[in-house]
């Protein structure tokens, strides 16, 4: 066995209907493909409907599931509650919703204009609202529980990045909101969770993150103290689990899936892991002789 197996059981998530934004490619493709294998019905959303057809089309005949793809904005709070009643139109309810969507660049900050800074803050940020408002609220009308929300954040939502400021202010302000409705709304028998992930490169968020040379320049395995990058169905894992009843006492939770990337980025002496075993033997002289003295 290793890491990129398959998790859960199967049927794992039958009965379950899912709906994933941001969900005609990369992880949430990933995540999608896991769900429909587990049993579940998807949802998948996005602005482009060709796209998300083809996705569709091919994760079904992958699996066997359902995957209904529906064209939706998350920035327009109209669209999505188009989405939400044509979801219900087709599977009669929804359990899950995972808020998937998110847009991002890298940019020294001064160079950005407003309108960018508010492109990433809507899709990521007043996306995540909206989606959130228009399914929670029609939970707690028709008194549906055991419903769940799972977001995805990043490690910098924390900490904060430069050269990401968007982003790393929009992901701040969705955990933020998961830890504070994990409590609030948890009386109507949601739960709220969270996943970081750290390096999982998809071909088209990471040519737009670190286009021409950067990806090689910039080696993204060499930060990870595992000495590499995720795989998609690590994601697709630990996301199939905490929108499943296996996770039921689990709420509030922000789950860091990053080989350690962030952990070794915080620690101030981490950079030693650069010394040589020959420059340890002359510093342990050096500290020694010091002693001495």
């Amino acid at each position: 066995m290793n890491h990129t197996n398959k998790m859960l059981r199967d049927c794992a998530l039958k009965g379950k209907t899912i709906v994933v934004t941001g969900g005609g490619s990369g992880l949430g493709k990933a995540m999608t493909r896991y769900f429909l294998e587990l049993g579940a019905n998807v949802a998948i959303t996005s602005r482009d409907l060709e796209k998300l057809k083809d996705t569709a089309l091919e994760l079904e005949a992958e699996t066997g599931g359902m995957c209904l793809p529906i064209q939706c904005d998350v920035r327009e709070f109209h669209e999505v509650e188009a989405m939400h009643e044509a979801v219900i139109k087709k599977f009669g309810k929804v359990d899950v919703l995972l808020n998937n969507a998110a847009g991002n660049f890298i940019s020294p900050t001064e160079r950005l204009s407003p309108r960018a800074f508010d492109v990433i803050i809507d899709i990521v940020l007043k996306g995540t609202k909206n989606c959130i408002l228009a399914f929670g609220k029609h939970w707690i009308d028709t008194k549906q529980t055991n419903t769940s929300v799972l977001n995805i954040v990043t490690t910098y939502s924390w900490t904060g990045s430069g050269y990401v400021v968007p982003s790393a202010a929009a992901k701040a302000g969705v955990l933020a909101m998961t830890r504070s409705l994990a409590v609030e709304w948890a009386k109507y028998g949601m739960r709220f969770n969270a996943i970081a992930p750290g390096p999982f490169p998809t071909k088209g968020a990471w040519d737009r993150l670190m286009p021409g040379d950067l990806q090689e320049k910039f080696d993204m395995a060499k930060k990870v103290p595992l000495n590499r990058v995720g795989e998609h169905q690590e994601l697709a894992n630990l996301a199939a689990y905490l929108v499943s009843d296996f996770s039921a006492y689990m709420n509030g939770e922000v789950v860091t899936l990053d080989g350690g990337e962030w952990l070794k980025g915080a620690g101030e002496f981490n950079m030693l892991s650069e010394v040589t075993e020959n420059q340890w033997d002359d510093l342990e002289k050096m500290i020694r002789a010091k002693k001495n003295k």
